[in-house]
């Protein structure tokens, strides 16, 4: 029996699909502007596949030594500073799910009030400054080690889990840190993996930290040294085309067949794929985790 589709599925559908269409084809773009020769791509016209393919955009990404150092910084920002920051959030939330815990209200509000204000950006820039981390590798990892909002989504989630199981551990001797190893983290996997991703995110994506509070070219992170290269090259463009306005020579990175836009475009792809090929993984624990996390029944 075949189904029938009314005309409002049918909108939905089309109206979804143009929707995701437009999301996904500006990467379609620019990993075909990243794969063409960036002469050829100055022509225009280039939508969907590479029109003049080549490697050499990504082969002058590569031979920049900063870029190895760049990965190499917000990789280890990353990988630490999402273990630590799930280490911290997961603990404070098992304490805080106890209604046997001392002052459980006081230190709720505690870790809540300054969600609510701000002292602003130089108030904040002379306590890392005091505190040692301007120009350091821990100023990406200690200011975000904590997160009220993923405290709360933790502290939700365990509070759904059974309290027999904790007795019944009880019962054969273990202690509360040990009951949180090997009872409390196994069930936990789809909410930490959750907090992972957003925390993960967030590291790989911040490029303010890095501009402002970092003057040391090594512990520059691959999306500050992406922002500073993209300034550069709007102005090396803007200098190519008084150039050839005044019927001067070009800069010699089009004379080697990329131009700075393709340059760009290469290294937007090579900052993105990363985090576009661990997503798909944790997705099903991100769906999950956060429905659990944010509704308790």
């Amino acid at each position: 029996m075949k189904r029938k589709v009314s005309i409002f599925n049918l909108i939905n559908y089309c109206v979804l699909a143009l929707v995701g269409f437009s999301m996904i084809y500006p990467f379609i773009y620019i990993l075909a502007y990243s794969l063409n020769d960036g002469k050829d791509s100055m022509l225009g016209a280039l939508y969907f596949l590479p029109r003049k393919f080549t490697w050499d955009n990504y082969a002058q990404v590569f031979d920049n030594a900063r870029i190895w150092q760049a990965y190499k910084i917000t990789l280890m920002r990353t990988i630490l500073g999402t273990f630590l920051h799930v280490v911290l959030c997961s603990l404070l939330a098992y304490a805080l799910s106890k209604k046997s815990l001392p002052g459980r209200s006081f230190f709720a509000f505690y870790i809540f009030l300054p969600t609510i204000f701000s002292a602003g950006f130089i108030p904040y820039f002379i306590t890392l400054q005091k505190l040692h981390l301007i120009n350091s590798f821990w100023v990406y990892v200690i200011p975000m080690l904590f997160n009220f909002m993923h405290v709360v989504i933790i502290r939700t989630f365990l509070q759904g889990i059974p309290a027999e199981l904790e007795e019944s551990a009880r019962i054969d001797g273990y202690g509360d840190f040990q009951i949180f190893l090997r009872i409390i983290l196994p069930l936990s996997g789809p909410v930490l993996a959750t907090i992972s991703l957003f925390i993960g995110v967030a590291h790989w994506n911040d490029w303010f930290t890095g501009a402002y509070y970092v003057s040391d070219k090594n512990l520059i992170p691959v999306q500050t040294l992406l922002q500073q290269m993209l300034s550069q090259a709007e102005a090396l463009s803007s200098s190519m085309a008084r150039s050839a306005q005044q019927g001067g020579q070009t800069i010699s990175a089009s004379a080697q067949g990329s131009t700075p836009e393709s340059l760009r475009m290469a290294l937007l792809v090579v900052t993105v794929f990363p985090i576009l090929c661990i997503y798909p993984f944790l997705q099903r624990y991100f769906v999950k985790g956060v429905m659990i996390g944010s509704v308790k029944g």
